[in-house]
């Protein structure tokens, strides 16, 4: 074997001290090859660093084509030791080569994707002793810290340079009497193939880039003078280990990432608390924290805070006082975050959570460039980002949208589009405009999008035809794949199962008739064009068979809504106005039996469909102009409440529905309510009655004295068990109002008459009531006009 100079070079992934430290070395070693840390299925992706438009962070994503399950992350920063290797390599012209176990292996030995492992050096295998579960709190503990993201700070990311021969002892002490196991160990053997290949290939100055912990498993302990592997597992026992391993077919390529999902807490193993603030270590080298509070007072300023230079110069001493007074190098973030919470924040920690947020985390979104393995539907919305100059981003950005301009109607489309393909880059909001030309979106852009964009590529080669099929498929009943979910691999960025799965992710199967009237809005969203006819004719069948009215009452106003969008949009919807038609018809014919012998349950949820037909006939008289829908409607619901057998909900709502639209007048509807209240009914009903009569809201009971009294006496009259057995509903009913009408509601009660009388002398009827004298009179055996 030839003769070979092996440097191990031991690093914290995403650490900045670890990458300055790393640029120096090898820039003194001038080594003829580099080795990295990380799955060799991307050695053909390294030359793609020369290009400009590969901009960190980014990340390899190695997945399985048609097991979205498994997939794993390896994220890179511009301050990760490996980036910058990587960096190095390329502009020196030396060849790289990942070393560890390849993402066919990993892929394959966990069914939910690889086993996460922290980049340095923390693993969660229980069976693991706790000092492999985190080496470097071992050290820190051990030089007296209680915090060793503050240990790492002061002993390395604060120096000029990282002593890599006195990191190498450390982590030897640190394993001395570990016996590494299982996947750890598989990693560690193919760790030292990729060495020995290297020296086979004739490479004599060697670098090898690694966490610190595997220094020893890879290093060894040579003697004077002996050559690379003393001390090392030979190479038979390192084959018998990686004998035999299950393998899958794993692609890999770059994709973009974000400091946020690099952060610790996103649940990426390897990941930092502060990706923002190492940033900021690694570029500002020059007077770190001067600049950081600087920095700090331009983002308070953007929103308007009142921050001064004065603040700032201010900051920067208190910083470095807390840093002195705690034996520190360096001010670190713990100082510089006291400094900003008591000086330019002035003790309020609302605009310390923005600092957090922008700044210690950040939000940076990388990129890839156009050179970069991609299917085509992820090349097409690239395109069509770019068309429609729409740029991702990580932060949050609000997007109005008015559908009468080109421009923002393809977006719409785009956007719509995306959401069927389980791509939730934008998330539909609440329009402040009451127009239904306006849309509001808030875009973000995730990662693990583009892994989503590779599984939905079976679909189809652009966005209109994937988001086509995919509806086809679930007219067919069919269930979108699950999505690919990071795994948490050697090095990966999550585990399976943490990243939230998009809109149409595992969605089950649109075949319900409601499921289905979704489907056709969505499809008109999104200007599907040549998927809505099949989706019709599924729906048009479906509603055929279907006999509860509940289900027809639930397609109905998605189908409304559609009518009326597609007209919006111009988008062609023949078909529709047919479709709601035969389904108001039979919504209108099967109500009067679907009211009756209902529980509480049943009353509270056919009284949702009930309010969303009324609101969908509305949409549709604005949008048919015509009276027939809406006189349909309201003849069916007069039917309805006149019956005997109704939930007090039920007729309370009916009620109101016809009083407001003009069906029934105040003067009949007092009736009604007297009748409801009355001492024939139980309380429970009679306030089940009030609960449906005054959710269409309470200023009724503020325009009209009389409905306000017959409430109040029914209320006064209860006995007091019974009001308390009744409060809970009359809490719901009244505590949906808002403050204003309760107030308006209290000051109406205080005028009304003292004896709480609902009818007075002058409403008597006296021949009606003569009968009823005579009869009280002669039961009490007195003859009129004694």
């Amino acid at each position: 074997m030839t003769r070979a100079d092996v440097s191990v070079l031991g690093v914290r992934h995403h650490g900045p001290g670890s990458a300055r430290s790393l640029i120096q070395e090898l820039d003194r070693l001038r080594p003829d090859i580099v080795l990295i840390e990380g799955p060799p299925e991307a050695d053909d992706l390294v030359e793609l660093a020369r290009d400009a438009g590969l901009e960190p962070p980014v990340a390899l994503l190695a997945h399985v084509p048609g097991e979205p399950s498994k997939a794993a992350f390896w994220p890179f920063a511009v301050f990760s030791p490996e980036w910058q290797a990587i960096r190095h390599a390329v502009e020196a012209g030396v060849p790289v080569r990942f070393c560890d176990l390849p993402a066919a292996h990993s892929l394959a030995s966990h069914p939910d994707g690889p086993e996460e492992e922290r980049r340095d050096g923390r693993a969660p295998d229980p069976g693991e002793p706790a000092v492999r579960a985190d080496p470097i709190g071992t050290l820190a503990r051990a030089a007296g810290y209680d915090d060793p993201e503050r240990w790492w700070e002061d002993a390395v990311e604060h120096r000029g340079d990282t002593p890599f021969q006195v990191i190498a002892e450390a982590m030897a002490a640190v394993r001395e009497g570990h016996v590494p196991d299982g996947h750890g160990a598989r990693r560690e053997a193919f760790m030292r193939r990729t060495i020995r290949r290297a020296v086979k290939d004739g490479f004599e100055r060697i670098a090898v880039v690694c966490g610190a912990w595997h220094v020893p498993a890879l290093a060894g302990t040579p003697r004077e003078g002996a050559a690379w592997g003393a001390g090392l597992p030979t190479v038979k026992a390192d084959d018998a280990l990686l004998r035999g391993l299950p393998k899958v077919r794993a692609e890999m390529t770059w994709v973009p990432w974000t400091y946020g999902r690099l952060a610790a807490w996103s649940g990426y193993g390897a990941g930092v608390t502060s990706p923002g603030w190492y940033h900021h270590l690694f570029v500002s080298a020059d007077r770190p924290v001067e600049r950081w509070l600087t920095a700090a007072a331009g983002v308070l300023r953007d929103e308007d805070l009142p921050v001064s230079s004065a603040h700032v110069i201010e900051a920067v001493r208190l910083a470095r006082g807390l840093a002195v007074l705690r034996g520190r190098p360096l001010a670190g973030l713990a100082e510089v975050t006291e400094a900003v919470r008591a000086v330019l924040c002035e003790g309020d920690d609302l605009p310390v959570e923005l600092i957090q947020r922008r700044m210690v985390v950040g939000e940076q979104l990388g990129h890839v460039p156009d050179a970069t393995p991609m299917v085509p539907l992820q090349r097409h919305l690239r395109e069509e980002q770019r068309r429609l100059k729409l740029r991702p981003e990580a932060l949050d950005r609000e997007l109005d949208l008015d559908l009468r301009k080109p421009l923002d109607l393809e977006r719409s489309r785009l956007l719509h589009r995306l959401r069927l393909l389980g791509v939730d880059w934008g998330t539909p909001q609440e329009s402040r405009s009451k127009g239904t030309f306006r849309e509001s979106w808030t875009l973000t852009w995730r990662p693990e999008f583009d892994l989503d964009l590779i599984e939905a590529g079976a679909w189809g080669t652009t966005v209109p035809a994937a988001a086509g099929a995919r509806v086809r498929d679930l007219v067919d009943g069919g269930r979108m794949t699950g999505a690919a979910v990071p795994g948490g691999g050697p090095g990966a960025a999550a585990a399976a199962g943490s990243r939230p799965s998009g809109g149409g992710q595992g969605a089950a199967p649109c075949v319900s008739l409601a499921g289905l009237t979704g489907l056709v809005e969505r499809c008109l969203l999104a200007e599907l064009p040549d998927a809505l006819p099949y989706v019709l004719d599924a729906l048009s069948a479906r509603a055929a068979l279907d006999s509860d009215v509940t289900h027809l009452m639930a397609a109905l106003p998605a189908m409304v809504r559609a009518q009326r969008y597609g007209d919006v949009r111009g988008t062609p919807a023949t078909g529709l106005a047919v479709v709601v038609d035969a389904l108001l018809s039979r919504v209108c014919v099967g109500l009067g039996g679907a009211v009756t012998g209902l529980d509480d349950d049943a009353a509270r949820d056919l009284l949702r469909h009930i309010d969303g037909v009324h609101a969908a006939v509305a949409l549709l008289d604005g949008a048919a102009g015509e009276e027939a829908p809406r006189t349909r409607w309201l003849a069916t619901l007069r039917g309805a409440s006149g019956r005997s057998d109704l939930h007090g909900l039920i007729e309370g709502r009916l009620t109101r529905i016809l009083l407001d639209a003009g069906d029934l007048d105040a003067v009949s509807v007092g009736p009604r309510m007297s009748r409801a209240m009355s001492a024939g009914h139980p309380p429970a009903r009679a306030a089940a009655w009030i609960e449906g009569f005054l959710s269409g809201g309470g200023l009724l009971l503020v325009h009209d004295a009389r409905l306000l009294a017959l409430v109040d006496g029914w209320l006064t009259g209860l006995a007091p068990e019974t009001f308390v057995d009744v409060l809970p509903l009359l809490r719901r009913t009244f505590g949906a109002f808002s403050a204003p009408e309760r107030r308006s509601i209290g000051s109406r009660v205080g005028t009304l008459d003292a004896g709480r009388s609902v009818s007075t002398v002058e409403d008597v009827d006296e021949e009606r009531a003569a009968a009823a004298v005579r009869t009280v009179l002669m039961i009490l055996g007195r003859t009129e006009g004694t």
